[in-house]
């Protein structure tokens, strides 16, 4: 009792699109942040950002509860990792290599409709290929972030993953691209959820 274990593994490019490694759910998010950083670094963003890099999602999202209490934003996305199952004839809401996909709703939160057409809009706009997903197992910080005080609007961007929660998950390089892309373009628009 109170013994820890992790995954011991190496990260591996798969080709020359697809990279295996333990523990991108939730690293891979916090990548995406870092790339969305450094974007921004030479923009003239309109909107006050935070960026909150929280621990214990997968138990009961104590990080981002409490930042969402701290902050309390107009506006939130999680961005965090999605089961991709497209292989061996099995098939979920989202494929690898098909682009980041926009939250619709998980088991824990239905996200904001507005805020999900601003994301899809933004997109288009930009020309950057996305999904639309509904996961029927598990959440994200979204859920804890949208009931936090009187409630804020939330949406997720997630990252298409094989073998989630494995220590051999493996996300596609241009939907990493893509995410921060897409991250980007959404907090250097001006928000209107009208």
């Amino acid at each position: 009792v109170g013994d820890t274990a992790h995954y011991e593994g190496n990260t591996l490019l798969l080709g020359s699109d697809t990279v295996l490694s333990p523990y991108f759910d939730d690293l891979i998010a916090c990548v995406i942040l870092i790339q969305t950083l450094e974007k921004l670094e030479n923009t003239n963003c309109p909107n006050d950002l935070f960026f909150v890099f929280s621990a214990q999602e997968e138990t009961q999202t104590r990080g981002a509860t409490t930042a969402a209490y701290a902050i309390e934003p107009d506006l939130s996305i999680a961005v965090d990792t999605t089961p991709s199952l497209d292989i061996l004839g099995v098939k979920m809401q989202v494929d690898l290599g098909k682009g980041p996909a926009i939250k619709l709703r998980d088991t824990g939160m239905l996200a904001d409709p507005k805020v999900v057409a601003w994301m899809e809009k933004t997109a288009k706009k930009a020309k950057i290929p996305y999904q639309l997903e509904v996961l029927d197992v598990g959440t994200t910080n979204a859920r804890a972030i949208q009931v936090s005080k009187a409630g804020m609007p939330s949406g997720v961007l997630s990252i298409p993953c094989r073998h989630v929660h494995s220590p051999s998950e493996i996300v596609d390089m241009d939907d990493l691209q893509n995410a921060a892309d897409l991250l980007t373009a959404l907090l250097c628009d001006r928000i209107d959820l009208s």
